[in-house]
């Protein structure tokens, strides 16, 4: 079943025209990355998505209804969310407060406290720091703070924009790992991610941008072969 369906999506910025016609679909419970350079659209991309840009052309339909001109919080509330390129988590609070305000528009305790439980089991490593106050931690526990926070709100689709950046190789391994954890656990994933190679392992299908469009899209087992892909973005 197709969960999000773009059609000739353009977003423009003043007079630059940041992305240009992309159509790209996602299926539910499938894993979809986008890659692409610098500049090429991408998180403007996820940004139209949640809604915080707007298009200035083309459709945006999620779980059959048109999304195009919702508000944040409505297509938050369908299930819709974002963890941002800088993560965005609120310095000030603790680990379990940050979690806690993913659940925002949540109202049954008991179940909100499984939520908890459950997103502290993907990452021990806040559990052991729930107390602590979040802009003290690591930017790879920060990641995985922004992650978790998203998780609370029980999102049908987990968009995330460039997960690894800033982080050591370890710890870029440890966030895929948990990203395959929550897909095998039926969440949708989208992610934007400048680590092409290791966008593609973790995606069933995958799209590359340049210049606003969409330039080669197609399984991610076969983008991986594309030698135009491996040219650009692989190494060779």
């Amino acid at each position: 079943m197709t969960l999000l369906a773009v059609d000739r999506l353009a977003v423009h910025y003043g007079g630059i025209r940041a992305v240009q016609g992309v159509t790209l679909e996602v299926e539910q419970g499938e894993t979809v990355c986008v890659i692409g350079a610098n500049g090429a659209g991408k998180s403007t991309t996820l940004r139209a998505l949640v809604g915080l840009a707007a298009a200035a052309a083309g459709t945006i339909t999620y779980g059959g209804r048109d999304i195009t001109r919702l508000p944040v919080h409505e297509r938050a509330r369908l299930g819709l969310s974002l963890v941002p390129e800088g993560r965005g988590i609120f310095p000030r609070m603790t680990v379990a407060e940050n979690l806690l305000m993913g659940a925002y528009q949540h109202r049954d305790g008991v179940a909100i406290r499984d939520d908890l439980d459950r997103v502290l089991a993907l990452f021990p490593r806040l559990a052991e720091r729930r107390a602590q106050v979040a802009g003290t931690l690591s930017g790879g526990e920060q990641q995985m703070l922004a992650v978790g926070r998203a998780l609370m709100s029980r999102p049908r689709l987990l968009l995330l924009d460039e997960p690894s950046m800033g982080l050591a190789p370890l710890v870029v391994e440890k966030i895929f790992e948990t990203l395959r954890a929550i897909a095998a656990q039926g969440v949708t994933l989208m992610l934007v991610e400048q680590n092409a190679n290791l966008a593609l392992q973790l995606s069933d299908r995958g799209y590359v941008l340049d210049g606003g469009r969409v330039a080669i899209s197609g399984p991610a087992a076969e983008l991986l072969r594309d030698p135009r892909v491996r040219a650009a973005y692989l190494g060779g």
